[in-house]
């Protein structure tokens, strides 16, 4: 059995049954059988069918918004706008899949070779199963499903455990919006039972978002069947403050992007590096910031942070921050600073001061709402100190000159920076890390190919 329960309040939700190993059987054939049709369809009618799910997600968003809260507690109107979000993909990719899947034609040179015309197919691979986490419950499969689908792949979802809901709710998005029966389902199913997944022929590809050790996993299983994998795997990102930077909407975007979703985001800002000069007035200014957050029930609109999803990440949390504080770091916010406050999962934000290489808060992710600040001497210092890192998401880069954040947001070991503004993910760019944070990446074009076979066809006379 798989319960869902509400993190807000402990409260059981509904219980729901795991797929029986016949179940997942008749799943995969009938994904294997959809397979087919779908990818014989046109361009056109694949994405006519992506339109009515945006349409559909948008005509049911407080619905399912009110779902995501209840499952894993982000505030109401969070949830809301990550449905948006997924009808806003939706109807992206409806609009580019033609010109980012299109043949491409390759001149040919005589003098070369004999070829007389050549030319660039992107044809889909099959089923790819994705493993998806609890965070962005909706976002994060729709980023894969929404590009993926429209490339005339199918989908077998295998969602966190701690949202059923979602998931089921997931499958029932494609259902109702009217395409065909296989196309997208979702399997309640418990981790032993992904590796044979992965191991059978019908499966053609893997995707995941979540830990690394997880990662290493499923690339490793996947690498052994020599299947496609792309993997998201978390981040521990940066956010550069330079001397010259907008202090106050420098500290007000950090916040923003820490504390959003009780600071469980792959690609918030985890650690805050701040030229020395300036790091006094930026450290007030975002202590200001969090203390101007009003927890509470995430289904009142007036609260701007709600639980963390469990009590183990909430533990998780608590322990990372009186490691760091063992080794020397300083609490600037909550009542004890020697202590964490927390009920349950619903704990509260923390900004830590002094943190230095080789403490928990600086060398791991830390998948909650504590901020920590570390000095650097100068720009120089801040790009090691943000290089210093075993995982590279992405990064935040502040400051007033602009062909500066040009020269250094190269020299930054990351998948993405972002200059003067908030961290995030979007339909338009590559998504995707380096390092530990994995390879491949979604979104934009480059996610739509992630899952095609990308051929050629020579052709001489």
């Amino acid at each position: 059995m798989v319960e869902s329960i509400n993190p807000y309040d402990q409260r059981k939700l509904k219980t729901y049954r795991a797929d029986s190993t016949a179940t997942v059987e008749r799943k995969l054939k009938q994904a294997d059988r959809a397979f087919a049709d779908w990818s014989a369809l046109s361009l056109v009618d694949r994405t006519n069918f992506l339109r009515d799910v945006g349409a559909y997600l948008v005509a049911n968003k407080q619905r399912y918004g009110e779902l995501i809260t209840a499952e894993m507690g982000k505030p109401r109107q969070e949830a809301i706008a990550e449905v948006e979000k997924c009808a806003t993909t939706c109807t992206f990719y409806a609009d580019h899949a033609a010109a980012f899947l299109a043949d491409q034609s390759i001149e040919s040179d005589q003098n070369a070779g004999p070829a007389a015309h050549s030319v660039i197919i992107y044809q889909p691979l099959g089923p790819v199963l994705a493993i998806m986490p609890w965070n962005f419950p909706f976002w994060q499969a729709m980023r894969f499903a929404i590009p993926g689908l429209i490339a005339g792949n199918v989908g077998l979802l295998k969602h966190a455990p701690n949202v059923p809901g979602c998931a089921l709710a997931l499958e029932e998005i494609f259902r109702e919006s009217g395409l065909p029966n296989g196309v997208f389902q979702t399997l309640l199913i418990d981790v032993p039972v992904v590796e044979t997944l992965l191991k059978d022929r019908r499966v053609k590809a893997v995707t995941l978002t979540g830990s690394g050790r997880a990662g290493a996993s499923v690339a490793s299983i996947a690498g052994s069947q020599i299947k496609k994998s792309v993997l998201e795997l978390g981040g521990s990102d940066a956010l550069i403050v330079l001397a010259d930077a907008d202090l106050e909407k420098a500290a007000e975007t950090a916040v923003k992007s820490r504390m959003q979703n009780a600071g469980q985001s792959c690609i918030a800002a985890k650690r805050f590096i701040v030229e020395k000069s300036v790091k006094k007035r930026f450290t007030d200014l975002v202590i200001q910031h969090v203390q101007a957050i009003k927890q509470g029930d995430p289904m009142d609109d007036t609260t701007t942070m709600g639980p963390m999803a469990r009590l183990d990440l909430a533990n998780s949390i608590e322990r990372q921050f009186h490691e760091t504080l063992a080794k020397g770091a300083k609490a600037l916010t909550g009542a004890n600073g020697s202590a964490m406050q927390r009920s349950g999962c619903n704990v509260q934000p923390v900004v830590l001061d002094n943190v230095k290489p080789g403490m928990a808060a600086f060398d791991e992710e830390t998948f909650g709402p504590l901020a920590v600040i570390i000095e650097a001497k100068d720009e120089t210092d801040a790009i090691r100190l943000a290089n210093q890192s075993d995982f590279g998401l992405g990064a935040a880069l502040w400051t007033q000159d602009l062909d500066k954040a040009d020269r250094l947001a190269r020299q930054i070991q990351a998948g993405s920076v972002f200059i003067n503004g908030l961290m995030r993910s979007d339909p338009r760019v590559p998504f995707g890390g380096i390092k530990t944070s994995g390879f491949g990446r979604e979104l934009s074009e480059a996610g739509i190919k992630e899952f095609t076979n990308v051929k050629t066809i020579w052709v001489e006379r």
